[in-house]
C-alpha cells in the first residue's frame, strides 16, 4: 500500500495574484501534511530576508507572497523558492500547543441547542467531542484573528447556516462544514454554527509584543468553563493579559 500523500504536489505551482503578489500552491484540500508544507515554506523564505518582500501570507494550501516590483521579479521569487524546494522544518524547531476555554451554550453559544436536535444527540455530547479533539491552526484571516482550525470530530461536521448572521458575538467558538473556528473579539458576519464564547483575545493590538495569538501550524484544544469563570478570565484578558494556556515542545 502507498504511503505517498497525493494532496501533496511534487513540485509548487505559481500563480500571478497582480502586479506585486505572487501565490505558491504546495498542494490541495484541507490536509495536515499540505499545511505543513506551506509553513515550512513561510519559514524558508521568511529567513531567507529578501530585500523587496512585503509580505508572506501562509494559507490552507498556498503562500502568499507579496512584494515590491521594483525592487523584485516574480521570477527571482519562483527562483528562490525553487532553491528551496522542498522546504524543510527549521531545526530545532519550536511547536505550541494552546489550551482555550470556553463557555458553551446559553447566550454563549445561540446554536449549541439546535446543533444537537441537527444532529440528533445532546448538547453534553456535542461540549464533549468538541473539547476532546486536537486541532491544528490551517490559517489566519477573514478579519484580524480569525482561526480556521482542522481537526474537527467528523461527527460534527454540518453544513454552514444557509443565510449568514450580520452580526455574531466576539470571540466567538464556531464550526461550519469540517472546520471549527476561533473569532477574534470583533463583531462579525458568519454563516459558521455558534458552541460558545471564549475570553481569550486571539487579537489584540494593545499586545504590542503579540498582537496576534495564534499562528498557522499551532495546535489547539478547547476548554469546557462555567460563566463565573469565563467572567474572570475576560477581565484578566482586558488588560491585555494571555490567558490561554501554552505549551511548546
Amino acid at each position: 500500500m502507498s504511503m505517498v500523500n497525493d494532496t501533496l504536489y511534487a513540485m509548487p505551482r505559481f500563480r500571478q495574484s497582480g502586479d506585486a503578489a505572487l501565490t505558491v500552491e504546495v498542494g490541495n484540500g484541507i490536509d495536515a501534511d499540505v499545511n505543513a508544507r506551506v509553513v515550512d515554506l513561510d519559514h524558508a523564505l521568511t529567513r531567507r530576508a529578501l530585500p523587496g518582500i512585503v509580505e508572506i501570507v501562509p494559507t490552507y494550501r498556498t503562500l502568499l507572497v507579496c512584494f515590491d516590483p521594483t525592487l523584485l521579479s516574480r521570477r527571482d521569487i519562483e527562483a528562490e523558492i525553487m532553491a528551496l524546494w522542498p522546504p524543510r522544518p527549521p531545526e530545532g524547531q519550536v511547536r505550541r500547543r494552546w489550551t482555550v476555554p470556553v463557555a458553551y451554550g446559553g447566550d454563549n453559544g445561540m446554536d449549541l441547542d439546535w446543533l444537537a436536535q441537527r444532529l440528533d444527540t445532546t448538547t453534553d455530547e456535542i461540549v464533549a467531542r468538541h473539547s476532546a479533539a486536537e486541532y491544528r491552526v490551517y490559517m489566519i484571516g477573514f478579519i484580524p484573528g480569525f482561526a480556521y482550525l482542522g481537526g474537527l470530530d467528523p461527527a460534527l461536521h454540518v453544513d454552514r447556516r444557509p443565510e449568514p448572521r450580520l452580526v455574531t458575538p466576539p470571540c466567538s467558538v464556531s464550526v461550519g462544514g469540517q472546520q471549527a473556528a476561533v473569532a477574534p473579539p470583533l463583531a462579525a458576519p458568519s454563516g459558521w454554527h455558534m458552541l460558545g464564547r471564549t475570553p481569550v483575545r486571539s487579537y489584540d493590538p494593545r499586545r504590542t509584543h503579540e498582537p496576534f495569538l495564534f499562528r498557522a501550524g499551532d495546535l489547539l484544544r478547547f476548554h469546557p468553563i462555567g460563566a463565573a469563570e469565563f467572567a474572570a478570565l475576560a477581565r484578566a484578558a482586558e488588560t491585555g493579559a494571555i490567558i490561554a494556556g501554552k505549551e511548546e515542545f
